[in-house]
């Protein structure tokens, strides 16, 4: 493993479609073979980064072993040609130092770091555990907020807080289905802070509001057609982006009519990508959703 300084790291532009890639099972294990090839197909489709180990990628059921071993096969795969952002959150600091050290020291470009579930933190608990780990890696790091998954919601004025206290905060993956939150984050943190979509179906709204990407579920299997979108925003092109909204909807609304990674996983299956299979407590999804998915494929033209 090759740790990068901090300079080397934050050198990396972190625009565009990121998916967060899941990780493929096979009768209860990890299938790396399919994991390599699904990096591989990600980054010859134009994806322009990757991020393994995060909510898509099963990371609250992988064991530490797994964990660490699928952001190395990433990274061994990427051959540098895209830039990976490690998922390395916790709701245990230390935990999270831990896993963000790991990925430096294996060469990741950045850490995506999740705001501590279950515990419910103050804001002072949640820039005090960010803190920390910023404090203890010298790796750029994005925060991850999805109150949805973790019930705590870090505060715009926290969030900018820590982006002004530490200079390896570089950004933040919103989930929160705020609109309004990248225009107020950018105002509190600066034009330059990094912000990353954590929705699919509104992350049209959320590039117009000042937002540079992605970290997209859909991705997973339509990644030419996500980059596509992308950099239609980027080029400020809302007409073409819009086109591409339109075929890309259903599958954004599809992929979470039950809880995700069970759609996409399926998603996955009917493209050869992978197996269905999750990991417990996740379940086989029910039919209505396999007609829902394949639908949505049939109508963004990936599926015949």
């Amino acid at each position: 493993m090759v740790s990068k300084s901090l300079p080397e790291q934050r050198a990396v532009t972190f625009r565009g479609s990121f998916p967060a890639l899941i990780t493929p099972m096979h009768n209860g294990a990890v299938d790396i073979a399919a994991f390599r090839k699904l990096v591989n197909w990600q980054i010859e489709q134009g994806s322009h980064g990757l991020v393994p180990v995060g909510t898509t990628g099963e990371s609250p059921t992988l064991t530490p072993e797994e964990h660490m071993q699928v952001i190395e096969v990433c990274i061994a795969e990427a051959k540098g040609r895209v830039p990976v952002i490690a998922g390395t959150g916790s709701n245990s600091t230390q935990e999270a130092i831990d896993y963000t050290r790991h990925a430096r020291d294996a060469g990741a470009d950045a850490a995506l770091v999740v705001v501590p579930y279950y515990n419910k933190p103050t804001q002072d608990g949640l820039y005090a555990h960010f803190r920390a780990i910023a404090d203890a890696v010298d790796i750029p790091i994005i925060v991850y907020n999805v109150p949805g998954r973790t019930v705590a919601n870090i505060s715009v004025e926290t969030l900018a807080r820590l982006s002004h206290d530490c200079k390896n905060i570089v950004g933040t993956k919103d989930a929160s289905a705020d609109l309004t939150r990248p225009s107020r984050q950018r105002l509190a943190s600066g034009k330059d802070f990094i912000q990353l979509s954590g929705e699919d179906g509104t992350a049209l709204g959320f590039n117009a509001h000042g937002g540079v990407g992605c970290i997209s579920v859909s991705a997973n299997v339509a990644p030419k057609l996500c980059a596509q979108f992308q950099e239609a925003t980027l080029k400020g092109d809302y007409a073409a982006a819009l086109t591409l909204q339109d075929r890309l909807m259903p599958l954004h609304h599809a992929l979470f009519v039950e809880t995700s990674p069970g759609p996409v996983k399926y998603a996955a299956s009917l493209l050869g990508l992978c197996s269905a299979e999750a990991r417990l407590p996740m379940v086989p999804v029910a039919e209505s959703t396999k007609t829902a998915v394949r639908a949505a494929l049939f109508h963004a033209g990936l599926l015949n």
